[in-house]
Order: structure tokens, then sequence, then C-alpha cells
């Protein structure tokens, strides 16, 4: 299972670099703004996403003015400098929504990462300035049963995440 997994997410490593080059240069814009300017940027990760937000954090690599937003701080504590990355397993959660609803009504650019539902649900993607698509429907390998399991969704939020901090970090280098 382990080779099946690794071939299938190799893939998913080549078609997201090829999808979201541009947004991930997008994104490291978007973000530098805080960082040249008096805000932060603020990580919020849902569930398993919150794997992002420890590492732009704590990570040997960590996000200089970047700061995990927790979910029961204040909107009043958001500044108009401030930059946002949101990463939830799926586009319509809707702690995630609130949130994007707020920032967006705010004019406050931010970025988002999840995978897309196939429904016309409301969506992360119609609010953000700039939105990675993870591309996941189900798990990558079938298992005994017949269930696909092995649904790497903080991994690619996590590689993501990474394209967007090497750019970030060239984009201040020449700042």
């Amino acid at each position: 299972m382990l080779k099946i997994f690794s071939t299938q997410l190799f893939g998913l490593f080549k078609k997201w670099q090829d999808s979201h080059e541009e947004s991930i240069e997008d994104a490291a814009r978007i973000l530098a703004q805080a960082s040249v300017g008096e805000g932060h940027i603020y990580i919020y990760g849902t569930q398993e996403m919150q794997a992002v937000g420890i590492e732009a954090t704590e990570g040997v690599d960590a996000l200089a003015n970047a700061k995990v937003w927790d979910s029961s701080a204040s909107f009043d504590d958001i500044s108009a400098s401030d930059r946002f990355l949101i990463i939830t397993r799926e586009s319509d959660d809707k702690e995630a929504l609130l949130l994007a609803q707020h920032l967006s009504n705010q004019f406050i650019p931010f970025a988002t990462i999840s995978a897309l539902p196939s429904d016309s649900t409301e969506q992360l993607a119609s609010y953000s300035d700039v939105h990675f698509d993870l591309q996941l429907k189900q798990g990558l390998v079938p298992n005994e049963s017949g269930e696909r399991v092995g649904y790497p969704s903080a991994i690619g939020a996590l590689f993501i995440y990474h394209g967007i901090k090497f750019t970030l970090d060239e984009i201040l280098a020449d700042y």
C-alpha cells in the first residue's frame, strides 16, 4: 500500500506544482504586505490543517511575523495591515467561512488552501484573493474492503505552504 500511496502522492506533488505556480507567487505577495508593513501574517487551520500554523510559527524555518489565528479571537484584533492564510480540509468549512466573510468585508487580502467540494455550496474560494485547490475527492489507495484511504490533505497544505514560504523569502530578500 505504501508504494501505491507514494506513487499517487508524487503525482499530486507534480500536479500541485504545475497548477499552482502563479498562485503561489500571488499568495506570497499578499503575505509580504504584512511582513514589510506593520501587520502580522495569521495562519488559521482547521482540524489536521493546524499543522501549517505549527510549521509556520514553530518550525525550523518559521515565518517572520506569523501567528496562529484562534477562532475564539476577536475580529477587533485584526488590523488593515494583517494578512491571512486560511487552510481547511474542504472549502465549505463553516468557521473558516465566517472568518473569510469578515476579511472580505473589511477588504483584508488573504489566501486559502482547501479541497473544493463538487456541489455548489458556499466556498472559501469565492471570498479569497488566492485559492489553492488540493484537488482531493477521496483517499489515494484502495484497501482490502474497497474503501479509499490515505487522504493527504495536510501533506498537500504543507507542500503549498512551503512553496509560498520559499517565494515569500525571495520577495523579502529583494526588498
